[in-house]
């Protein structure tokens, strides 16, 4: 088994390489004066079982094509088995028509991940399960739900507890979480009269006098998670926290978190975080290596990965 790490998330990558006490694969992934991707693999890989670790995050483009271009470079290197571990799948949102004349981006990036040479596609938390279907090629879709709700068994007080979906379209999602936890579950109505832009209509669910924990799979502007928290707390809700697997947080999003209304934003290392973020006091991250390291080690042994589910 190798390890190989692209230039998106080597804190990531070399955590999760200490957790499986395996070194990362020597290689040199840079860009020449025009900005083109070149990629070196600097050990021998004939025959051998490769994990490329790289989150196609901000900026989402260079990221992609270092993935592609470094399963290029296995393939012609004799590589067995090329796996991408993609801890945070890009165009994930785009994963349906959403009016005329609009694309369907998710399944172009799979159709580009299968057509560079991918054997397999390794990722967690997609932002819609059926983009599984996409790949003609075996997808495995990890959860964060196990990391997180430990977390929150060992940080939170469970007697008031309420999980809450910031959509109705993250309630299964919710529900699950709530369940595991056994406690109970709100919703929260939102339209968006355009996109990246959000209002709550209703709050499903009671929620007076209790400590409620947003969860969702992914928080960008912050603008959805911090309107409904400014709801929860107006129908009483004695303290608003979110938990989220995948923090993209672009543009205003560390400023809303700080200055609203959450007491807490918790995410995982998916995405490597800039200094801003690594700054503010609001946000916590907890570390998804073991989970991912499990996964490669299991797929890697050819044993079942769904133990990891539970």
């Amino acid at each position: 088994m190798k390890l190989l790490a692209g230039n998106s998330n080597r804190t990531l990558a070399q955590a999760i390489a200490n957790h499986l006490d395996a070194p990362l694969t020597k290689a040199d992934v840079k860009r020449f004066a025009d900005n083109e991707v070149f990629a070196v693999i600097e050990e021998n890989v004939r025959g051998e079982d490769v994990f490329i670790i790289q989150s196609t995050s901000f900026p989402a483009n260079d990221n992609l094509m270092e993935m592609l271009i470094m399963v290029d470079a296995l393939r012609r290197a004799s590589a067995r088995r090329v796996t991408c571990v993609m801890p945070y799948f890009g165009y994930a949102r785009q994963d349906r028509k959403t009016g005329g004349r609009t694309p369907i981006s998710a399944k172009l990036v799979a159709n580009l991940i299968e057509r560079s040479g991918a054997d397999r596609v390794l990722t967690m938390d997609l932002h819609a399960g059926q983009i599984q279907g996409f790949f003609d090629i075996p997808t495995d879709n990890l959860v964060a739900m196990p990391v997180l709700a430990q977390d929150i068994r060992e940080t939170k007080p469970r007697d008031s507890l309420v999980i809450v979906s910031p959509d109705v379209g993250g309630v299964v999602r919710a529900r699950s979480l709530a369940k595991r936890l056994d406690c109970d579950l709100a919703i929260v109505d939102k339209r968006r009269p355009e996109p990246g832009k959000s209002e709550v209509m209703n709050i499903i669910g009671d929620v007076a006098g209790r400590s409620c924990i947003l969860f969702d799979d992914i928080v960008d502007s912050g603008g959805t998670l911090v309107n409904a928290a400014e709801a929860l707390i107006k129908q009483g809700a004695t303290e608003v926290s979110a938990y989220i697997s995948h923090g993209v947080l672009s543009g205003p999003a560390v400023e809303r978190v700080q200055n609203g209304p959450l007491s807490e934003l918790v995410i995982t290392d998916s995405i490597e975080q800039p200094a801003l973020v690594l700054g503010c006091n609001k946000i916590r991250r907890v570390s998804v290596a073991p989970l991912i390291g499990e996964a490669i080690r299991r797929i890697a042994n050819e044993e079942s990965v769904s133990k990891l589910f539970d």
